[in-house]
């Protein structure tokens, strides 16, 4: 009698059907335990990314051995019984796995060539070597003077390598006590945009609540004159300052040799923002104390400390001196809303001013991204065990070499095609190039928000395309350019109204009050006056009916809002999206 055959639920269950149903019990078993301890450590998910890698790491190591095992059954049951077919079937495979490496390596390697050949002959320059800064003899370097080498000395040498450890004997004399950051963000500080001036009183009092500059009581006469005392300690490192500032170049000690550009420290920039703030407060104190030839000089090195990182390749280099020059711009602001420069001041002024261009710094600094981030996939295709930690999915440590990834995830992105890096690199370049550098014109002096609409359209129709491990990359490397654009054509357009603002005092200085028009000052007290960066039409102006004016750029909108500032929402800070960029002076 023949035996029935058995249901699916009592078939014997050995073979791939075991290891499959043992691989899928394993799992769920894994999933319910790690919820029920985040439910018992009263744990958020969302906050146990190191619990969840660990599950993802445990997942795939298991996932791992068992696609191992089902092959190793496979194999055996293929040459037990049909080994000459098996044979011809793992050449077959592994004939189609090396066309496939080998039509992907020729296909990123072929389009990379032929984009970058074609660029290149427009003048552009993909490698990293192209945007690093020359060097420059050390005795004519202001970054190795003495006291800016101190800002850096305790984790880098003078030939950019880290110092490990860090010498902790090394003092940083360009850290000053001014109060924590937000402190000095709120408590008095003045805002140029939102035509505020700084109450150094309220200054005094962050000082001696938040700081250890009182040493000893200061006898209180004006807040200008006790700021200036109470900054005294600071004095021979201003000084030194200055004096290092007469050297004519400028070239950190940065490792642009290291193998990868992600390893290079920036310790000099938060020293020269720090430099920018003392300083900012020594010439706001000094122009209320009526010295305003020592405001200049104060404010004449916080333009050198700015221009002393500029031939930095990189992006965040230039927010940071951006940022810088919104610092210095508040002692020229409040001396021309009082009246505290004299006409010879002001040329000079002038003078520094128009070197500034922050348009061009804007193509440096893109063309500097471009040349870091291939020297990047570089590292990446040499060490594809990185890019978990590159792309920050492991936490992103700052020296890879630290770096040690779980096995599995090494040998899979040892598996990754070497033309996958040639397309990222591709992708990066392309969008940058075609798209982002030309939002930025620095020859007609103008930025495009369109262009920036077109090129984020751009990048988001690319995006759209599938999710593939080129596109993630892609997304996660590439920074927010549209936001970059905007904020060096804001930095341009402040440069702008400053040196036009300078020109109406000294035509006020001249004639007894502003003129009506613009056109009065070209040439006699500026040699042309800027346009709006925004569409390279004329800056808007306008007297008012209390002697002053009120002069704007039609802003990132496009839209003449008549001068209006329209603030974050939330907060008292300029928004810069919206709104006009205005430079008016506060109600009397």
């Amino acid at each position: 009698m023949d035996e029935k055959p058995k249901g699916i639920w009592k078939k014997s269950l050995t073979g791939w059907r075991g290891l499959l149903l043992g691989w899928l019990i394993l799992m769920v078993a894994l999933a319910v335990i790690l919820l029920i301890w985040l439910i018992a450590m009263r744990t958020p998910i969302a906050r146990s990314g190191d619990e969840l890698r660990l599950f993802v790491v445990v997942g795939v190591a298991v996932t791992i051995i068992f696609l191992l095992a089902s092959f190793v059954s496979f194999i055996r049951w293929l040459f037990w019984k049909h080994w000459r077919r098996g044979l011809f079937a793992l050449a077959c495979l592994a004939t189609l796995i090396a066309l496939f490496y080998a039509e992907e390596d020729w296909r990123g390697w072929h389009a990379w060539n032929q984009f970058k050949h074609k660029w290149e002959a427009k003048g552009e320059h993909f490698d990293f070597v192209n945007v690093v800064p020359p060097p420059v003899p050390d005795e004519q370097n202001f970054a190795m003077a003495p006291v800016v080498a101190s800002c850096y000395a305790a984790m880098l040498n003078k030939n950019g390598n880290r110092v490990k450890p860090y010498n902790t004997n090394v003092v940083n004399r360009l850290e000053f006590d001014l109060g924590d950051d937000y402190g000095y963000r709120t408590a008095g500080a003045g805002n140029w945009a939102e035509s505020k001036m700084t109450d150094l009183k309220l200054r005094l009092e962050l000082f001696a609540t938040k700081t250890n500059l009182f040493t000893v009581p200061i006898p209180s006469s004006s807040p200008a004159h006790d700021v200036l005392q109470v900054l005294g300690k600071y004095n021979a490192t201003v000084e030194e300052l200055r004096q290092a500032s007469l050297l004519p170049y400028s070239r950190f000690p940065l490792n642009y040799d290291t193998e990868c550009p992600a390893n290079i420290l920036l310790p000099q920039l938060a020293a020269m923002k720090s430099s920018a703030q003392l300083l900012q407060l020594r010439a706001l104190a000094e122009l209320q104390n009526g010295q305003s030839e020592k405001a200049l000089a104060d404010v004449n090195l916080m333009l050198r400390l700015t221009e002393a990182i500029r031939t930095e390749p990189f992006l965040i280099s230039h927010f940071v001196r951006i940022a810088m020059w919104q610092i210095t711009l508040q002692p020229i602001y409040e001396g021309l809303a009082e009246h505290r420069w004299s006409d010879a001041q002001l040329v000079a002024l002038d003078a520094e001013l128009a070197k500034l261009d922050f348009l061009a710094d804007y193509k440096l600094s893109m063309r500097g991204e471009m040349g870091a981030w291939s020297g990047i996939i570089d590292y990446l295709r040499r060490h594809p065990e990185q890019i978990p930690n590159v792309l920050g999915m492991f936490g992103g440590e700052t020296e890879t070499q630290n770096f040690h990834p779980p096995l599995p995830v090494k040998i899979l992105t040892h598996l990754i095609p070497a033309g996958w890096f040639d397309q990222i690199r591709l992708r990066l370049a392309r969008i940058t190039v075609a798209f982002y550098l030309p939002t930025a014109d620095d020859v007609q002096g103008t930025a495009s928000p369109a262009g920036v609409r077109r090129a984020e359209k751009a990048f988001e129709a690319e995006m759209k395309k599938g999710a593939t491990p080129i596109n993630f990359c892609e997304r996660v490397m590439l920074p927010a350019l549209g936001n970059a654009v905007k904020k060096f054509a804001y930095g341009q357009a402040s440069v702008d109204l400053a040196r036009t603002t300078i020109a109406l005092e000294r035509y006020r200085l001249a004639h007894g009050e502003f003129p009506e028009s613009l056109d009065a000052l070209a040439p006699q007290f500026i040699a042309k006056v800027p346009h709006d960066v925004i569409g390279g039409g004329p800056l808007k102006y306008r007297r008012t009916a209390d002697g002053q004016f009120v002069l704007y750029s039609v802003g990132w909108n496009e839209t003449d809002d008549g001068g209006v500032v329209v603030n974050q929402k939330g907060g008292n800070v300029p928004d810069i999206s919206q709104g006009d960029w205005v430079w008016r002076y506060p109600a009397k």
